[in-house]
């Protein structure tokens, strides 16, 4: 195994009911931006559990955080977290208005141009405000972990940062929440929870034989309830273990001491950049390509994870080959389309913007291996047509 450090601070606070802790978790006599997105909080009832939870704190709200949280509009919430003097932030959303958040409290005490902490990736260590969530819509994984990805509209790019001073001081996550999600929502946050585990399992063989069964462990029960859970959200036993799941994929823990991967994740950000397509779809678009690009890379793990994972049998070509097909089938099951031309017509030209793009940027080699090159994104892109 590789050397690794693990260090998450989060205060997990999980099951039905726990919106009720929220004045003991939140910092006594703090005063608190409340951020959310579009409203659904208030169709859905949070909202109001929320408040009547805070009573006692002085509150100001703030709203309009988009799906892809644009830079622009969350540097609004910095200038009034600022005038204000909010000592605290509560994220109430799903992994959108976290990672929203996330930048809030990077930005207000940053000694610079807030832009530089997404263009630079700066990782943020020390001096960001405290932040607690409520998680509305599991998914990304965000209210466990110290990362997060904003769009800058304004140039059309989504763009990666983190650091140990962005991990939420508490998360509340009660599985009742996704009763009232559409089933978009809730076939995304599977197959972006599947992805995460797949960016960090999907690399190749090695010696961390406990995080392997660990990743296949989550594998295995986002297959098993993830198609389920769509059609009865109401099913607690299903909605539990699916934002588990999601949480447990990216948490850090399964990433500690192996290679990982995310390729698929800085493709796919573009996609959403370009075309607005929702994050779990461009996943959806690029992993089955990228699998097949990088075929002699990832062959021994494919075929591990179609053993374990699909009971597959065959040489390992095969049963590689037939991994790649059953996780396709597996992203169609989940309501997926997985080629670009199902989202847009205007595709022909996406892989030379993107080549360009990572070019810009000094990206020349991505993956465990930094092997994939700026000619094998390109290759991987234009199968995804």
């Amino acid at each position: 195994m590789l050397n690794f450090e693990l260090y998450n601070p989060t205060n997990l606070v999980f099951g039905k009911g726990q919106i009720e802790k929220l004045g003991e978790l939140v910092p006594k006599g703090a005063k608190i931006l409340l951020a959310y997105g579009g409203g659904s909080i208030f169709k859905n009832g949070i909202h109001e559990q929320v408040i009547n939870n805070l009573k006692g704190f002085e509150i100001v709200e703030f709203s309009g955080i988009e799906a892809n949280p644009h830079f622009e509009t969350l540097m609004k919430a910095v200038a009034i977290v600022k005038e204000q003097k909010i000592d605290f932030i509560l994220a109430v959303g799903g992994g959108s208005v976290i990672d929203g958040v996330k930048f809030i409290s990077a930005a207000v005490n940053y000694n610079g141009d807030p832009i530089e902490i997404l263009q630079k990736r700066i990782l943020i260590k020390e001096n960001a405000v405290p932040f607690g969530t409520v998680l509305t819509l599991p998914a990304t994984g965000s209210e466990m972990n110290s990362g997060a990805v904003v769009t800058i509209e304004s140039t059309k790019e989504k763009l990666a940062f983190g650091g140990s001073a962005l991990f939420p001081k508490f998360s509340i996550c009660d599985p009742t929440v996704i009763e009232s999600l559409p089933k978009r929502q809730l076939q995304n946050g599977v197959v972006d929870a599947y992805t995460h585990v797949m960016e960090q399992y999907l690399t190749y063989p090695h010696e961390g034989f406990l995080q392997d069964r660990i990743a296949e462990g989550i594998l295995q029960t986002l297959i098993e309830v993830g198609p389920k859970v769509v059609e009865n959200p109401k099913d607690y036993a299903l909605a539990s273990n699916f934002m588990w799941s999601c949480t447990m994929a990216l948490n850090g823990l399964i990433q500690k001491g192996v290679p990982s991967d995310w390729a698929t994740h800085m493709i796919g950000h573009e996609l959403t950049a370009m075309y607005g397509i929702d994050h779990a779809r461009t996943l959806a678009v690029i992993a089955p390509s990228l699998y097949k690009v990088m075929f002699e890379t990832k062959k021994g793990k494919l075929a591990q994870y179609g053993k374990r994972i699909f009971n597959l049998t065959g040489t390992e070509d095969e049963i590689a080959n037939e991994a790649i097909n059953k996780t396709v089938e597996f992203f169609h099951t989940m309501g997926m389309d997985t080629k670009l031309s199902d989202y847009t017509k205007d595709y022909d030209k996406t892989a030379d913007f993107i080549v360009n793009r990572f070019d810009e940027r000094g990206w020349k080699g991505l993956g465990e291996k930094q092997n994939i090159t700026l000619e094998k994104v390109k290759s991987i892109v234009e199968m995804s047509y």
